[in-house]
């Protein structure tokens, strides 16, 4: 069973070389003037001191669960949940220290090379983040693979990446908002001054915010998709009576083969360049699918002498695709024109009309998503749903380099506007953050998806494995009371975690306005540009705030599920994992979208349409979007890790509940 092991982990490293050379790369690019710099080394630091700070505290967290699955599970499980910790810190702490140092380079290549040049550098800068996640889940799952290949073990790794995953995007999602909220109410609603404008004492905090939240959040976020979709196939074919072997090696062989097809859509872009920066990223990523869908093919074909299984795969693909086509078309086209249209009339439309959209868009990615568990559960049975969560993710590579780009570009913007590069500059990038931002809102409802299938996929394995171990199927019926009161309980979950992170962004950012206004009252100066504003106080605040705050909703998710197995049951704890998971997808859908449609509606009007920058249109579309801010980046995303850790949490601790 071990034996094409040693050749996931020797590809995985070479994918870890890959990373790295085109870090290097990076690092040897042109960086840009003396003034760029400074404001890029105090980014970079900002985002240092905070990943410092809350790995830390993370640090705490890990160690007591670590603990308490030595003494409850096994020592073996607690060194796999520490190892799936230590990956998933990694891959977020080297992705962000890429995403900082692109940044620079990428408006130096705006002035020297435009768009294509910019675009260029700002994707290698994400491919960084992007081939480290593929690289990093391959090889510590194929390592805990090969020393123990019980499932017990192994969901081990999946819980320290969910766990870790839980916090970063929390934690770098309330930073960002907070920042980002503050910096937009005080800066650009009363004070009348762009965008990234260094007199606003918020503005480093907020491209900070970018790197912690959108490349370290989201990177945990899909790590922990990946290792889970790998994981949940693994567990599901222990089960097996027949083919046990090759249904556990499987998933090892496709997650090395989308590896390589990552790394090959990566360097495509060498060759897209002279295209339209969307259609050359859209390009790279239908690449790395073919690439990856044809030996795949092969590989099935030869170990189980079906396609069945195939068709399992190419339905996950798919259903990524069209999801992230659906949702780029609610958040990039006509829906976003309507929307910059609807401000005319005011705030109030502003936000009803957003969030119709928000909760519209929901509807095209739920019907996809049930019909590829239909098409995956005909050709492959439940094993068939965790290849189809495995088939979306198997470029997470390629996809998670294009996401990734999205916050090097924007903090690319924010430079030339600090840094007063001009308005040429600023519109090449402005061109590719505005393509930043829908790639991102693809990201996201690829996330979201990928989340769902995994979710289902981890929670066949929770019911079958308590199957296994308890001698009888584990039966949910909604005519027992135990599961409805958990289907209630875990319907609430989601709506739980969304009050706590909204309510969090709120306060931190409170504090960050008070700040802000304090500090244009008392520097003499600072409004005209005769000043400097002091932005370490402003991140040091917003840092304290996001580190506080993201405690409780984290631990809640740990403790929920095996509060409600231990007091209510196994039948309750399936019912509570149905309704999270039903809730989850819903609710963090329809935040995702409706900021982003916000965020761009506000754009389009900034571009010049329905009076652009400064009417009475365009204050309107900033309050939207000043709401959108924690929809879309940190309560939306928040659902796609809450959904698969309470699922893996009850996995591991399964034994200790029955």
């Amino acid at each position: 069973m071990t034996t094409f092991v040693p050749y996931a982990i020797s590809f995985g490293l070479g994918g870890l070389g890959v990373a790295a050379w085109n870090y290097q790369s990076i690092k040897s690019s042109p960086h840009g003037d003396e003034k760029t710099m400074e404001i890029a080394n105090t980014i970079q630091q900002g985002a240092i001191i905070f990943l410092k700070r809350e790995y830390k505290i993370i640090a705490i967290f890990v160690a007591v669960v670590c603990a308490a699955l030595a003494a409850f599970v096994g020592k073996q499980t607690a060194m796999a949940y520490l190892t799936g910790a230590g990956f998933s810190m990694f891959a977020g702490w080297f992705g962000m220290a890429a995403a900082t140092t692109a940044s620079s380079r990428t408006l130096e290549a705006a002035k020297t090379g435009g768009a294509p040049l910019a675009l260029e550098v700002s994707f290698r800068g994400g491919s960084v983040m992007g081939i480290t996640v593929a690289a990093l889940g391959l090889v510590g799952v194929a390592i805990v693979f090969w020393f123990n290949q019980t499932p017990e073990v192994i969901n081990g790794f999946a819980m320290g990446a969910s766990s870790i995953a839980l916090f970063a995007r929390i934690g770098g999602g309330i930073y960002t908002k907070a920042a980002d909220v503050g910096a937009d109410i005080v800066g650009k609603t009363e004070a009348n001054i762009p965008e990234d404008d260094p007199r606003n004492p918020g503005v480093i905090a907020d491209n900070v915010g970018d790197n912690v939240g959108d490349t370290a959040g989201m990177g945990a976020d899909l790590f922990e998709s990946y290792v889970g979709s790998i994981i949940a196939c693994m567990a599901l074919a222990y089960t097996w009576d027949t083919n046990q072997a090759d249904g556990m090696l499987l998933p090892l062989i496709l997650a090395t083969l989308g590896l390589i097809a990552s790394v090959l859509g990566v360097w495509s872009m060498k060759l897209l360049r002279s295209m339209e920066p969307d259609k050359a990223l859209h390009m790279s990523t239908y690449i790395a699918g073919a690439l990856f869908a044809f030996p795949s093919y092969v590989v099935i074909n030869n170990m189980f002498h079906s396609s069945g299984y195939f068709y399992c795969v190419v339905a996950g693909l798919v259903t990524g695709i069209a999801i992230g086509m659906e949702t780029d078309y609610y958040t990039s086209k006509g829906p976003v024109i309507k929307q910059a249209e609807t401000c005319q009339s005011g705030v109030a439309t502003a936000i009803i009309n957003g969030v119709a959209i928000g909760f519209e868009s929901v509807i095209l990615p739920i019907i996809t998503i049930v019909l590829g568990i239909g098409v995956s559960f005909k050709f492959g049975g439940l094993y068939g749903i965790a290849l189809a969560a495995l088939g979306m993710l198997s470029t997470i590579g390629i996809v998670m380099a294009t996401d990734s780009y999205g916050p090097i570009a924007d903090n690319a913007g924010g430079l030339a506007e600090m840094s007063g590069a001009g308005p040429e500059i600023r519109k090449i990038t402005d061109k590719l953050d505005a393509i930043g931002n829908t790639t991102a809102a693809v990201g996201k409802g690829f996330a979201i998806g990928s989340a769902a299938l995994t979710a289902l996929a981890l929670f066949t394995a929770f019911q079958k494995t308590a199957a296994h171990l308890t001698g009888k199927p584990l039966d949910l019926r909604l005519t027992e009371v135990e599961v409805v009161m958990g289907l209630f309980l875990g319907v609430m979950m989601p709506c739980a975690i969304a009050a706590m992170t909204m309510k969090a962004v709120g306060r931190a950012a409170n504090k960050m306005v008070l700040e802000i206004r304090r500090q244009f009252k008392e520097i003499k100066g600072l409004l005209e540009g005769t000043a400097k504003a002091d932005s370490n106080t402003c991140i040091d605040i917003v840092t304290k705030g996001a580190l506080e705050e993201m405690i409780l909703p984290g631990i809640s998710a740990v403790l929920a599920p095996l509060l409600v197995g231990k007091f209510l049951g196994l039948s309750a704890l399936g019912g509570f994992l149905a309704g999270a998971t039903a809730c989850g997808v819903v609710l963090g859908l329809m935040m995702a979208n409706a900021g982003a449609v916000w965020d761009n509606a506000k754009k389009h009007i900034e571009q010049g349409h329905f009076g652009g920058k400064g009417s009475e249109t365009h204050k309107a579309a900033v309050v939207g979007d000043t709401v959108g801010d924690p929809f879309k980046d940190t309560s939306g995303p928040a659902m796609n890790i809450l959904i698969k850790l309470m699922t893996i949490v009850s996995l591991v601790f399964l034994p200790a509940l029955i």
